[in-house]
């Protein structure tokens, strides 16, 4: 009997393999950078075959250095040689989060607290999909926001599970 189920889309699959890939980089990449008394922050797998770019994004308190930089890089170039996760050519790149880092786990948000952030929601909030808001508290349930925008002044609870997405905002102070 042949089989009729259709297969996955190509960009499914892809993802899929990125986000496998980016796993066995992890796995490489957290021991390497931890003993440099860094903290890695993500790993992204982007593109296919020899266009493959992995991001190693690291971060330590005061910030990275691009001798920081340059130090994850030559050590977990190595040991992905040796390791070999990727059968082919690849780029690799290593830097900060940036000023507008991703928040993704309870930790980046813990590490925030006092800091304005940028929160996509999963349900709207007063018919609003993002807020912004000074993190207050984040805790087992959720974290507390003191919303900016769009209903400035008021308090937020946002639990984990309604978080799609955030990112620290920018703040420019005047001197």
């Amino acid at each position: 009997m042949a089989d009729l189920s259709s297969p996955e889309p190509t960009g499914v699959v892809e993802a899929r393999n990125a986000r496998q890939l980016a796993e066995r980089v992890r796995a490489v990449a957290a021991p390497i950078v931890r003993a440099l008394e860094l903290e890695l922050v993500e790993v992204q797998c982007a593109g296919h075959g020899t266009r493959t770019v992995v991001r190693v994004f690291i971060d330590k308190p005061g910030g990275v250095g691009l001798g920081d930089c340059e130090q994850v890089h030559l050590s977990l170039g190595h040991a992905l040689d040796v390791e070999d996760p990727i059968p082919h050519a690849y780029t690799l790149e290593v830097s900060s989060p940036g000023l507008d880092r991703p928040l993704r786990r309870r930790e980046d948000f813990r590490r925030s607290v006092g800091k304005l952030v940028s929160v996509k929601l999963r349900r709207p909030y007063n018919g609003q999909w993002r807020v912004v808001g000074r993190v207050i508290e984040a805790k087992e349930s959720g974290v507390t926001l003191a919303i900016t925008e769009p209903d400035s002044g008021t308090t937020l609870e946002v639990e984990w599970e309604t978080i799609a997405d955030a990112r620290l905002e920018v703040e420019f102070s005047s001197r």
